[in-house]
């Protein structure tokens, strides 16, 4: 339980994070790239495995982290198109509603329990991410560019279900830094080249602060990654049951932190989309 607990940990502080990069006006997408490449150091500072370059090229799991790697900065990129067109709650929603994609993988791949208070758990799990991420003045409009926030919905729940089945089939608990580390890093070069093409065309400028901002963020994610592997393969833990705590005690944490340090406004949608949170942790945990 203690890896889920510092898998939410990371992720809260990643949210946290980017708060304070807003609040100061740090450039997000810079601060992005350069947390990549500290995340990339820390999985190689990790590392203690004596896996060679051929051996690293070789592994059954290569290929997949760059695959991973693509995706994250993939999503990233889809997740600021889908705040410019449809606004930061439709990006809530149909990033977090995706939960359901790796459950639903769980369940019918891994044969993983399915009971009638599970069940009720996971519905109520749902419907409580939709209730907290609605905010006051809001309208989640999935028509208006409705392509969007389906490549979104779909982009997040397939990126957590590949990593639920690398974890499952290719990476030992040996090779998760590296795994990490390979992740991050072609994520990194990924952006790199994105920021060297828009540097090229003069669409950007370069920020200083976003490189402390990517120091603390890059611990963050790499912490988060980690985590995450780490609690998928605890015994015990069914990668539903997982995904179901995680996300919503995320959505949830994030929210009152909201509500707590950064003075966020909750309406009364909100507060009962956390009471119903904390009843699905109940159910699902003691399911």
């Amino acid at each position: 339980m203690i890896y889920l607990i510092l898998s939410i940990a990371a992720s809260l502080l990643i949210v946290v994070i980017f708060k304070l990069l807003q609040k100061f006006e740090v450039n997000t997408f810079q601060t992005i790239v350069v947390n990549y490449m500290v995340a990339f150091g820390f999985g190689i500072a990790a590392n203690q495995s004596s896996m060679g370059i051929n051996e690293v090229l070789e592994a059954k799991w290569f290929y997949g982290s760059v695959l991973v790697g693509a995706m994250f900065i993939g999503l990233f990129t889809l997740m600021a198109w889908t705040t410019q067109k449809n606004g930061l709650s439709v990006v809530s929603v149909a990033s977090k509603m995706s939960v359901i994609i790796p459950i639903l993988f769980g369940i019918l791949l891994y044969q993983e329990s399915v009971g009638y208070q599970k069940i009720i758990g996971i519905i109520l799990a749902l419907v409580s991410v939709y209730l907290v991420s609605v905010k006051s003045k809001t309208s989640v409009n999935f028509k208006k560019n409705l392509l969007l926030p389906v490549l979104l919905f779909f982009g997040s729940g397939i990126s957590d279900t590949y990593i639920n089945y690398l974890q499952n089939t290719a990476i030992s608990e040996a090779n998760i830094p590296l795994f990490s580390a390979c992740v991050f890093g072609f994520a990194g070069i990924i952006g790199i080249i994105i920021l060297a093409v828009k540097k090229f065309r003069n669409e950007v400028q370069l920020d200083p602060k976003s490189i402390l901002g990517g120091l603390i963020l890059g611990l963050a994610n790499y912490a988060s990654l980690y985590y995450i592997i780490k609690s998928l393969q605890m015994p015990n833990m069914e990668s539903s049951t997982f995904f179901t705590l995680n996300n919503v005690a995320i959505v949830m944490a994030s929210t009152l932190i909201g509500l707590w340090i950064f003075k966020e406004y909750l309406t009364r949608k909100n507060w009962i989309g956390i009471g119903m949170a904390l009843i699905a942790i109940y159910l699902v945990t003691f399911a």
